[in-house]
């Protein structure tokens, strides 16, 4: 391995099995008294946000809100929402559609100088409805959101950042024609998630939803809320595949104002912060904890494998680099890359991070606490198409193919983990499980996501309701993906610029740094 990998990353040739069993085989005996008001609470980052494309935009398709309309429950479950063009911080899908419209499918060499007027004068309008216009407003809202997900953040984040401090950060705007970002993108996005009271200033996402627990005694319940989920711990190793740059955690790690120097986290600063997690959560009435595992970061198309897997039966390939970087064109010298023993190190340690999210499951569970895991990181293994499915010599002996829905199987061409390009027939050629900023799933992708939390959900106990809210929904209950197929934009008619070897996203990035400017991490 190449100097500079912590010892305790623990860095192995095989990869972590999953968790078959969501109790760890662990019973709990239950008895739990009333009928919580609060059905669904969620503390998480971009995965629950809604995040899609470099935005958050629309909310009542993130994974929360998509269980809570198989709940019954959507017109009551508590989300932030965000309007303007395409919502924060920049909607890589909605920029690439207005360009589509005016210079067609293809962007020709003398278009170009009129099409980067164009994007920035998108951008500007962006900028301006956010920074000085009805965006600028922060709603006033009395109430705590049962959607408690913050995008960009990871551990550290959600256990101390606040609406204060998010306030007290937005300084006077400038109206910049040159980087052209909506500055304070993060704050004025959290500012959404927390409630627009004084009295709850100081409140981290824990503590609010703290709040939403002790209102059982109110309504006769034991708890306040029925299903509490955690997913948290993806952007402590996002960094390494967004800024194509392996940067192990040090002194600070643990320091919101320095700790973004780093891009990976040693396994045991990972495991420090998550103690403080589990202790916030421990303090949450819930009658149900399921916490999700960080699916391996080196596995989504923002990093593309250049060339042919180092050895036979290996995962990896000899580099990392940005899609639309084709393997005639790179230059490890010249083009931002990860190696193949970088990826290793960062794959392995996300493995000692779910390794310890399951010991902290278990541990609960071995204490009375009816607390699950649910395998976001093992589900995301079984999708990867370049890493397994393609490759048959590098599956592990638990590796099993994901077996996608029958709505979602009967799409033509299959949906894969690979990026989306158009077919320039107005249809997709390829990918469909990520959305355009490679990193992010696209609406069906949610789906499944949401598809296994709601199995975890019905092993322990909860009941899903119809529309209605009331009617008891017999099992198997699942996810309706034909509503989420019909919402989903990027499946049914995505962007017909895509097709050429994505060469519009790659000099959109070369133009004006777009994928930094989408993906604050």
């Amino acid at each position: 391995m190449p100097e500079g990998i912590p010892d305790d990353v623990g860095v192995t040739r095989t990869p972590r099995t999953p968790v078959a069993d969501p109790a760890l085989g662990v019973d709990v005996q239950t008895n739990w008294q009333g009928v919580p008001p609060h059905r669904l609470v969620t503390i998480g980052d971009s995965l629950f946000h809604g995040f899609q494309s470099g935005a958050v935009y629309q909310t009542d398709l993130s994974v929360p809100a998509i269980i809570a309309y198989e709940l019954g429950c959507l017109d009551t479950f508590r989300r932030p929402t965000y309007g303007g063009p395409g919502g924060l911080p920049i909607n890589i899908e909605l920029l690439l559609r207005t360009l589509e419209q005016r210079y067609g499918e293809q962007l020709s060499w003398w278009e170009v100088p009129a099409a980067l007027f164009s994007a920035r004068q998108w951008m500007d309008t962006l900028e301006d409805y956010w920074e000085r216009g009805p965006g600028s407003v922060i709603p006033h809202v009395n109430g705590v959101n049962h959607n408690l997900a913050m995008y960009g953040w990871d551990l550290r984040d959600a256990l101390s950042q606040n609406a204060k401090a998010c306030r007290d950060r937005l300084a006077k705007p400038k109206d910049d024609l040159v980087t052209q970002v909506v500055e304070n993108n993060s704050e004025r996005a959290a500012l959404r998630v927390y409630p627009d009271t004084d009295a709850r200033g100081s409140a981290t996402l824990f503590e609010l939803a703290e709040e939403l627990g002790e209102e059982g005694a109110g309504a006769g319940a034991d708890c306040g809320i029925e299903t509490l989920v955690v997913s948290l711990g993806a952007n402590n190793a996002l960094g390494a595949v967004t800024r194509l740059k392996v940067v192990w955690s040090g002194d600070g790690y643990d320091d919101p104002d320095r700790k973004g120097d780093y891009t990976v986290w040693r396994p045991s600063h990972f495991a420090a912060e998550l103690a403080e997690v589990v202790a916030a959560v421990r303090k949450i009435k819930a009658r149900h904890v399921i916490w999700c595992t960080v699916p391996h970061v080196t596995i989504p198309p923002i990093s593309r494998g250049v060339g042919s897997k180092i050895e036979a039966g290996s995962r990896y390939f000899p580099f990392y680099t940005r899609p639309w970087i084709s393997d005639r064109a790179f230059d490890p010298r010249r083009d931002p890359n990860i190696t193949a023993d970088e990826a290793r190190a960062v794959d392995s340690a996300i493995d000692h991070f779910n390794d310890a999210i399951t010991g902290v499951v278990r541990q609960a569970r071995s204490d009375g606490l009816d607390w699950f895991v649910m395998e976001a990181a093992g589900m995301l293994d079984r999708l990867a198409d370049r890493r397994y499915i393609d490759d048959p010599t590098a599956r592990p002996p638990w590796w099993q193919r994901y077996p996608l829905p029958a709505a979602l199987s009967a799409v033509s061409p299959p949906v894969t983990s690979r990026f989306m390009i158009s077919d320039r027939r107005g249809g997709r050629a390829d990918g469909g499980l990520f959305s355009l900023d490679g990193v992010h799933p696209t609406t069906i992708g949610y789906g499944l996501l949401a598809d296994e939390i709601i199995r975890v959900m019905r092993r322990a106990g909860v009941q899903f309701c119809r529309t209605d809210g009331v009617t008891p929904r017999p099992d198997p209950v699942s996810v309706d993906f034909g509503r989420l197929l019909r919402r989903d934009t990027l499946l049914t008619r995505p962007p017909q610029n895509l097709a050429a070897g994505l060469a519009v996203l790659g000099w959109a990035d070369e133009a004006f740094d777009l994928l930094r400017r989408a993906l604050p991490f």
